[in-house]
């Protein structure tokens, strides 16, 4: 029920454009790094490591 109340927000009064490309561009980023990582491309340093309790 709220997503519809804030659908029907941006509706009334859309965001941006440049809020739009900002929200696309991280999205974006987002799914570049998560691609770089699955290729193995992603260097060693970079990766986290599981710390042992």
């Amino acid at each position: 029920m709220r997503w519809l109340l804030h659908m029907s927000r941006w509706a009334r009064t859309p965001p941006s454009p440049r809020k739009v490309l900002l929200v696309f561009g991280v999205i974006a980023l987002c799914l570049a790094l998560y691609g770089l990582e699955k290729a193995g491309v992603w260097p060693d340093w970079a990766q986290a490591e599981r710390l042992r309790r």
